[in-house]
């Protein structure tokens, strides 16, 4: 056992109603990185957080270096070399980058926090991954990107044995996924063991050595990486097989819905498109091309200038979101934990958020409508919950995101907005995803889908639009996809003229 760093064995945690794991566990060598897969609620998050103390097992042993330990807290999960990035960003956003950095490992001088020593250091490190990025600047001026970086470098300067990676690259460029997987390297090389949790299957192949699967809170098996294929690792993780990944289906395109002409903003100018009843119309472009801009704008949740939006013909006037619902547009948000729900609330709270007119009942709500209607969408989109009034900060990530989209589809819009609707999901919920797309495109929902995943924008989308530096560079029909072309023309290789 002495090659092995870490050895968690037989753990169990239940919370009210949902039992998260059941005799779970995990065997971690030196110096390796070590995939922990599963779809969402397998259990991975919850046994990881034991791992940093963030939560305690209610039966189970920890083995760290051969010694069995108990972690209290984070602070002392880090004592003893354990560091973890968590899939939800928890930024200090009103400090600076330098300090968010050294947060409790901050240089003193005296009696006092020495902040030009942690300046230089910060520097250092940021220069060490290639970020331009002022370590004096306050951490709500990064873009989620950049604050992903540096939650990264925080774990990985803090001088641990092992490091808990979940979901590292959700929202990073593959050039700054080309940094992390780098330092994985470096890492690996002084012995420093990683646990990466990841969705993108393809990540996992590249880097990891060893692959641990979850599946309902149970360990399922452990296997290196050369004996699996995309197939059977998918099948082990979801316990089904996945034929079709896309199931995007042929659905009679109607009228146009949507009409955007000449649209400005902060980071984008002059964007000019359409969509169509039933049609599922793809955006992609590199991070920073100003997609998520542009229908933010739209929106209303940011202000712009110049342009023209019309709905069915009808020119719109929108300065808040508000403005956008009451016409028939609504938007699931890129970052859905921090604009598309109120964690500390249930199910049924978040539903009927967005609804509460069509529930007045003179000076009061009819509450039995509410519960009855709000259960009822919930069914449709197989949330798995253990109630109602279960809070929605306590669901798996696709869930998360069927909750903002029941709440949505109650108010019956005629443009759909999904912006990276499958980030930080696992496969199995993937596919629910990409099914729920098609019928509400059987139903004459006009969709767009904004995803900065190639494959499943080409695979779900009828027409493609390539957005760059803030500008459209060219438009694909279905018939004409080819992931060469498409990425050429999202790197500014190429400008197609008909569009």
């Amino acid at each position: 056992m002495q090659e092995y760093l870490l050895k968690m064995e037989g753990i169990c945690k239940a919370f009210p109603g949902v039992k998260a794991l059941d005799e779970a566990g995990i065997l971690v060598k030196k110096g390796e990185v070590h995939a922990l897969m599963g779809e969402n609620g397998a259990g991975k998050s919850t046994l990881m957080k034991i791992l940093n103390g963030l939560l305690q097992p209610d039966k189970g042993e920890i083995w760290l270096e051969g010694e069995q330990i108990k972690i209290e807290n984070p602070a002392a999960a880090l004592k003893k070399g354990i560091a973890m990035i968590y899939q939800e960003l928890n930024p200090i956003r009103d400090m600076t980058v330098a300090e968010n950095i050294f947060i409790g490992r901050e240089f003193v001088k005296g009696i006092f926090v020495n902040k030009k020593k942690s300046r230089e250091e910060a520097k250092k490190l940021l220069e060490r991954f290639g970020l331009a990025i002022d370590p004096g600047a306050m951490m709500r001026s990064l873009s989620i990107a950049q604050m992903q970086m540096i939650e990264i470098m925080k774990a990985i300067s803090s001088g641990a044995k092992l490091i808990v990676m979940d979901e590292p690259t959700s929202s990073l460029t593959d050039e700054e996924i080309k940094v992390l997987f780098q330092k994985i390297e470096e890492l690996k090389k002084e012995q420093v063991s990683v646990i990466y949790i990841s969705h993108r299957l393809e990540e996992t192949f590249t880097i990891a050595d060893t692959v641990t699967v979850m599946r309902d809170g149970r360990y399922i098996d452990t296997k290196k990486v050369e004996e699996l294929n995309k197939n059977t690792l998918i099948h082990m993780m979801v316990g089904r097989e996945l034929s079709n990944m896309y199931p995007k289906e042929a659905v009679e395109i109607g009228e146009t819905v949507l009409e955007v002409k000449g649209l400005s903003g902060g980071r984008f100018q002059d964007v000019s498109f359409e969509v169509r009843k039933g049609e599922i119309l793809g955006f992609y472009g590199l991070v920073g091309a100003g997609r998520s801009e542009v229908f933010r704008r739209i929106f209303g949740m940011d202000s712009g200038s110049g342009g023209e939006i019309r709905l069915e013909g009808k020119a719109l006037s929108i300065s808040r979101p508000y403005h956008a619902i009451q016409a028939g547009i609504v938007m699931v948000t890129e970052d859905r934990k921090e604009d598309g729900l109120v964690l500390c609330r249930s199910i049924q709270e978040n539903i009927a958020l967005p609804n509460l007119e069509k529930y007045k009942k003179g000076p009061f709500l009819d509450g039995e409508k509410e519960k009855r209607e709000c259960r009822e969408i919930a069914g449709r989109m197989s949330v798995k919950m253990s109630g109602m009034h279960q809070l929605a900060g306590q669901l798996s990530g696709g869930n998360q995101q069927k909750v903002v989209l029941s709440k949505w589809l109650m108010e019956q819009p005629k443009v759909l907005i999904l912006d990276e609707p499958t980030r930080g999901i696992d496969v199995g919920a993937k596919a629910e995803i990409y099914t729920l797309m098609c019928e509400f495109a059987k139903q004459g929902l006009a969709i767009v889908m904004i995803s900065s995943e190639l494959p499943e924008v080409m695979g779900m989308s009828d027409r493609l639009i390539i957005m760059g530096e803030g500008k459209i560079r060219g438009e694909f029909q279905r018939e004409e996809y080819a992931q060469h072309e498409i990425l050429k023309c999202a790197l500014g290789g190429k400008e197609k003229e008909e569009i």
